[in-house]
């Protein structure tokens, strides 16, 4: 099987409730094994790194007009689905994805807030990819920088370098970084949108397409709610191919689409940094102007 090799250059790089945009005061505190935001006072997300999951997430990571996720926890068929999240599967023999601890996880190990109050919430955390028996292949660091640029709008940016502590294997696999599972009322099948950059919808169009952005949306009583994700051209095979499901799963997923479906392969050192934006926010991509979002971010260091 030929081997891609990817080297160490990329060391480069209801109730109704609005959340306020700017000048809102955004809140963290930490409590047990839980990163609790809020926004003027408001709940908006956990960040979870307890001991007894598989890796770190964030749920719920409530809508600016309902209040209610738009993400969903996990259900009975797909219980390795947890809101929103990153992992990787057939990594040197190991699943750092799919439910199973003994199979590998990821494991919080400073989980810190590293900004909190005024107008934006840091949290930065350092994981250790780790399972019975075999040495650990990766270690990853994170920044989540939480924002509320509008009364609408909702922003997670998100920052994940990946350092390779041997060398590294990963076998074509549809589970892999980035992903947001969502709630089942904005889902395709329940009558919600799935649309990417250029405009195709659901997944027969957007299923291995590579695309800047998706955006997923659906009605809620009388309004609309979603969420995007935003890859950052900075990114290694920007733009990723999506994973994409009409239930309500989308994810860029490099690794299920390999040339020549040979294995990814990276050497011991080798860091890769991973950049993505997530806008929760409410009526449609145009009423959100997620096209015009993204090319503010495309731009951003």
């Amino acid at each position: 099987m030929r081997r891609i090799l990817i080297y160490a250059s990329f060391m480069l790089a209801g109730a109704v409730m609005t959340l306020p945009g700017k000048g809102a005061k955004i809140e963290a505190v930490k409590v047990g094994s839980k990163i609790n935001v809020t926004i003027d006072g408001k709940f908006f997300t956990s960040y979870i790194f307890s001991e007894d999951e598989k890796y770190p997430f964030f749920y719920p990571v409530n809508g600016p007009v309902s209040g209610g996720s738009v993400t969903s926890m996990r259900n009975a068929v797909y219980p390795h689905h947890t809101s929103l999240f990153f992992g990787c599967d057939q990594v040197n023999g190991g699943n750092y994805w799919q439910e199973g601890l003994d199979r590998g996880r990821i494991i919080s190990v400073n989980a810190q807030i590293l900004k909190q109050g005024g107008d934006s919430v840091v949290i930065t955390d350092e994981c250790i990819w780790s399972r019975p028996g075999a040495l650990s292949p990766v270690k990853d660091t994170r920044e989540f920088i939480i924002t509320a640029p509008s009364a609408t709008v909702t922003q997670i940016d998100v920052e994940i370098t990946m350092e390779m502590l041997i060398d590294v294997h990963i076998r074509k696999t549809n589970h892999s970084l980035f992903s947001a599972r969502m709630a089942a009322d904005l889902a395709v099948t329940s009558g919600g949108t799935m649309i990417n950059a250029e405009g195709a919808k659901g997944e027969k169009e957007t299923f291995g397409k590579g695309s800047p952005w998706i955006d997923f949306y659906g009605k809620r009583g009388n309004a609309v709610e979603g969420l995007a994700i935003m890859q950052h051209p900075s990114n290694p095979w920007y733009p990723s191919p999506w994973f994409t499901r009409d239930y309500g799963f989308i994810s860029p997923t490099p690794m299920y689409w390999p040339k020549d479906d040979a294995e990814t392969f990276m050497e011991k050192g080798t860091q890769l940094k991973l950049r993505y934006r997530v806008l929760i926010h409410s009526g449609t991509h145009t009423d959100a102007d997620i096209a015009g979002q993204f090319e503010k971010y495309k731009i951003s260091n």
